[in-house]
């Protein structure tokens, strides 16, 4: 796959200094994948779609959205601390979080309000949006298995 680190810190350079990405290296995903790691695979995942199957996009708004779609800054995997319905919840909080702390625009907006979907009713609006869809559950589904195969290497 193509290294696309370059174009993550050319468009989501300042997403990357800020306090909250640095807050995201401490909280689990998926398995022992960090909410900051799943990003910018989930990112680098979204670019590869989009170049793979040549669908134009707006890149800058791809990998900011990207970026900030899983911005909601708590450890959902705490019990009872209120995140007990995150599926379904936490593009609202990651997209109020990210208004705070950055300008976004239009698509980025639909991107991280949307990428829960089919779980959030609403459907995505803009291409960019359906790609992270894509790319986050293919991501997700990787850490996810990936944690199982560690746990039953240890016997669970």
């Amino acid at each position: 796959m193509k290294d696309y680190t370059r174009v993550i810190k050319r468009y989501g350079g300042d997403i990357l200094a800020s306090g909250g990405m640095r807050a995201e290296r401490r909280f689990m995903q998926h398995g022992s994948v960090s909410t900051y790691d799943h990003s910018i695979a989930v990112t680098k995942a979204c670019l590869y779609i989009s170049d793979l199957l040549h669908i134009k996009t707006n890149k800058r708004s791809l990998v900011r959205g990207a970026l900030l779609h899983d911005y909601y800054l708590y450890d959902w995997h705490k019990p009872h601390d209120g995140h007990d319905l995150h599926a379904f919840s936490h593009a609202g909080q990651a997209l109020k979080n990210a208004q705070c702390d950055f300008k976004l625009n239009k698509i980025e907006r639909d991107m991280i309000a949307h990428h829960m979907f089919p779980l959030n009713i609403a459907p995505p609006k803009c291409r960019e949006s359906v790609i992270l869809c894509v790319a986050d559950k293919i991501c997700a589904a990787r850490e996810t298995a990936a944690g199982i195969v560690k746990k039953l290497g240890r016997g669970i």
